[in-house]
């Protein structure tokens, strides 16, 4: 899972020059809340909802409001602006742009191809292609099985699967203590003889999601 597939390409920016009422704009206007900030196509910082609402004037400010409005609407980007940014490659994987997420708290990370941007991967990305790695949108039966941590395992479902005549649509496994619960996806709705031998081979099914697109 590569994250050019799955980044928001050709992303709105602004540059450290412009002001933060511009940015803004381009915000709500294309409903986004970070803005990559180039100088000369380089990526020189990024702009976020979170930096705009810390750079608004007091209300506890001597300030007449058209005083507050005049300063606000001279403010730069690049005075508010986080200039610590991290950026990572459009040919990584999707787990990996997860994890820089996750460890340095941040909701947006730049894309790039050498010094170029090319995109966007965002949380809202990372849960779009969660969404889809698990099939939660294909039409199907979602099992949720417990196995013991023990040698072939997947190899012996996968096999009574193909027996059944069904494709393998996904397929996630999640360590437990001795044992781990493997969520399997099959392009069936009609899993009750595959479930049965599944369970006479040893597996617990603990849940089970049919899933049919357009029906309630």
């Amino acid at each position: 899972m590569f994250i050019r597939d799955h980044m928001t390409a050709n992303p709105f920016t602004v540059t450290p020059d412009d002001t933060v009422p511009k940015a803004v704009e381009v915000m709500k206007l294309n409903q986004v809340r970070h803005l990559p900030v180039l100088r000369d196509g380089k990526v020189v910082g990024v702009i976020a909802n979170s930096d705009i609402a810390k750079a608004s004037p007091s209300q506890a400010t001597s300030f007449s409001i058209g005083e507050i409005t005049y300063l606000f609407s001279k403010l730069k980007v690049g005075k508010v602006m986080s200039r610590d940014v991290y950026t990572i490659a459009a040919d990584a994987l999707l787990e990996q742009a997860a994890v820089l997420m996750r460890d340095h708290k941040i909701e947006m990370v730049p894309v790039m191809e050498g010094d170029k941007l090319v995109g966007v991967i965002t949380e809202s990305d990372i849960l779009d292609s969660f969404v889809d790695i698990m099939g939660m949108r294909m039409r199907g039966t979602r099992l949720v099985l417990e196995a013991t941590d023990a040698p072939g395992q997947l190899s012996r479902i996968t096999g009574l699967v193909a027996d059944h005549g069904m494709n393998i649509t996904h397929l996630a496994v999640y360590p437990g203590s001795g044992t781990s619960q493997i969520v399997l996806g099959v392009n069936s709705l009609n899993t009750a003889d595959l479930e049965t031998q599944l369970v006479g081979l040893g597996y617990r099914v603990i849940a089970r999601l049919r899933n049919e697109p357009g029906k309630d």
